[in-house]
């Protein structure tokens, strides 16, 4: 067992407050990281105040995990002392269902382990996320962090990019494809870099005028006001693909008659259920979809980060120290933020 120092909810109505992780003894095919960056992710927010309805207490968030490699297991081979290396939301998962086979652990058919607020498979211990000095995962879950990537900015990356990269390739976006994006947050700043990175026509949906300079700035080609119905229907049939990064229930009917004929939303932000309910008759009429996704597998999320590092896309962020923690939390709540904090752990000492 190691023992390091983090931050951890005690419970859904306590701030978070210092905490000392209890790392497991590392296996053959761990790596040890210490932890040098961790993103503030929304979801971090959610799980600490039981929004969910699964949190187990003590939990210690973080799943954008940046680090430097101090120690690997006997059968590691992906990975040396002083590497780069980064963890994002999953660290295990069974490894043998069909999903898993091919490259979509996230996709487990027992359930993937997540970073936090999940149980190892094999002690059944709480796994603890990256609001700590340390972290142990099997190399598998281990992601290597290419040259010339600015670290800081690298962070979000590991959630809110694998995310929106995930949908892009699944519905195979490329040069001459058509874009939308719903909603500019941490996913949707980073769904605007990586559609104008593959080359795509993109398209911000935003219900806020004051945002098109950071739309453009970020990516966007175009910017609609979604509450002008003659914004609107200038781009009916017009989008291959939507990608929905709103975390909270709304309407998305407005949206889909801007789909093409065989065009998708996809849903990456909310988790629940839609309000109003879905009139099908555009969906019918234009043979559209309707879908969702979930992160990324381990293989696309290092193809991502090598993507990034490439075409030089990080996300915006805004550093804190670990204390600030809890005040960041609710200038989240405001959406005051551009567009993801990311904690240096420095900040929680030696």
């Amino acid at each position: 067992m190691m023992k390091v120092s983090g931050y951890a909810a005690l419970s859904p109505t306590a701030p978070l407050a210092p905490f000392q992780v209890e790392r497991r003894t590392p296996r053959p095919d761990d790596v040890t990281l210490e932890i040098l960056y961790c993103g503030v992710c929304h979801s971090d927010l959610h799980q600490a105040r039981n929004d969910w309805g699964f949190s187990q207490y003590p939990l210690v968030p973080g799943h954008e995990i940046i680090g430097r490699v101090t120690a690997v297991g006997d059968n590691v081979t992906k990975f040396k002392p002083g590497d780069l290396a980064g963890i994002g939301c999953m660290v295990d998962s069974c490894r043998e269902c069909h999903p898993c086979k091919q490259g979509l652990e996230q996709y487990c058919e027992e359930g993937n382990i997540q970073t936090y607020n999940g149980q190892d498979r094999f002690d059944h211990q709480p796994t603890y996320g990256g609001y700590s000095k340390a972290i142990i995962a099997s190399e598998d879950f281990v992601l290597r962090i290419p040259q010339g990537l600015d670290l800081k900015g690298a962070a979000p990356l590991l959630c809110a990019g694998i995310t929106t990269w995930s949908p892009l390739k699944r519905w195979k976006v490329g040069e001459g494809s058509k874009v939308a994006v719903i909603g500019l947050g941490g996913l949707g700043h980073m769904a605007l870099k990586l559609a104008n990175g593959l080359g795509a026509d993109v398209t911000l949906f935003t219900r806020s005028p004051g945002k098109e300079e950071d739309a453009r700035r970020l990516g966007a080609h175009h910017v609609i006001i979604s509450t002008d119905p003659s914004h609107m229907a200038k781009v009916n049939n017009q989008f291959d693909l939507i990608i929905d990064t709103v975390p909270y229930t709304h309407d998305i009917n407005p949206y889909l008659p801007t789909l093409t004929l065989d065009g998708t939303l996809v849903f990456v932000g909310l988790l629940g259920e839609l309000q109003p309910y879905i009139n099908t008759v555009p969906l019918i009429i234009g043979r559209r979809s309707v879908a969702g996704s979930c992160i990324g597998g381990i293989a696309e999320t290092q193809e991502m980060l090598d993507f990034c590092a490439e075409k030089g896309i990080v996300s915006d962020v805004e550093m804190i120290q670990m204390q600030d923690i809890n005040e960041a939390y609710e200038r989240m709540l405001k959406s005051d933020v551009k567009y993801r904090f990311v904690i240096d752990m420095a900040s929680l000492g030696s």
